[in-house]
């Protein structure tokens, strides 16, 4: 078991599994979740997988899978106004490796993970309902990507756990964006507590320290969130439509 990510084989997998697949230099990972018969639908945006709508896109798509022109003959065109779009497994991994993202570990597996976005602490639901949620949202959307906020992982997150962060401000509940955030946060969040000290090892350890607090703190299935809520996939629907979707009562701590 690697610190980055839980690789499996095709063999292995089973409708309504969380998959994802690294891109160039581990830069960033797509997330989705993987339906039956070769098929897996995720959270795009606007068909590019990753994206800001900056500067940066350059160096995001740069690190993405380089596409055939020839059309794959099991993947439809479809419209991807709303994100969400259906793959075959190879168009996914495009030439990737495959891994399947983690649900129910303990604080020491989740806390051993040298970078976010391979597992969580929250409970998967079935994968009848995983599969449910997952090609509804298929037809109805997703809402607006947003890199931070509103990403192909926490896509697959909601999917699995019908948990979704209510404050739209706020870092959205996939680990992944914690981690590209909470390196540099866990810096300046250490800097007074340098003070103490002036080994070399101590202000890593430091650093480490509030780094790992940082991420367990922000995962969706830590208790420690007053920010997240559980809603049926067909209610997200109604209120996405409505722009309702922050009128509503977080759950209560722990997360359950």
């Amino acid at each position: 078991m690697g610190l980055l990510s839980n690789r499996v084989n095709r063999a292995s997998l089973q409708p309504g599994d969380h998959i994802y697949s690294w891109r160039t230099a581990y830069i960033y990972a797509h997330h989705g979740i993987y339906i039956g018969e070769n098929k897996v639908i995720h959270f795009t945006r606007q068909g590019q997988e990753v994206g800001t709508g900056t500067v940066l896109d350059l160096l995001l798509v740069s690190s993405g899978p380089s596409r055939s022109i020839i059309p794959c003959p099991t993947c439809t065109r479809q419209e991807v106004s709303h994100g969400v779009v259906s793959s075959c497994l190879d168009c996914f991994l495009s030439g990737g490796v495959l891994y399947r993202f983690k649900y129910s570990v303990s604080p020491a597996h989740f806390l051993a993970k040298a970078r976010g976005g391979t597992c969580t602490l929250a409970v998967s639901d079935q994968n009848d309902i995983v599969v449910h949620r997952a090609n509804h949202l298929l037809e109805n959307g997703f809402g607006c990507y947003n890199v931070f906020k509103h990403n192909c992982e926490d896509f697959a997150i909601y999917c699995k756990t019908g948990l979704l962060v209510l404050d739209r401000r706020a870092i959205g509940q996939g680990g992944q964006a914690v981690s590209i955030v909470g390196g540099p946060l866990a810096a300046v969040l250490s800097t007074p507590l340098l003070l103490v000290t002036t080994n070399v090892y101590g202000m890593a350890a430091t650093a480490v320290g509030v780094y790992c607090m940082s991420r367990y703190a922000a995962d969706i299935g830590s208790g420690v969130r007053r920010d997240v809520v559980k809603v049926s996939v067909e209610d997200l629907t109604r209120r996405l439509e409505t722009g309702l979707l922050q009128v509503m009562e977080p759950l209560p701590s722990p997360v359950s």
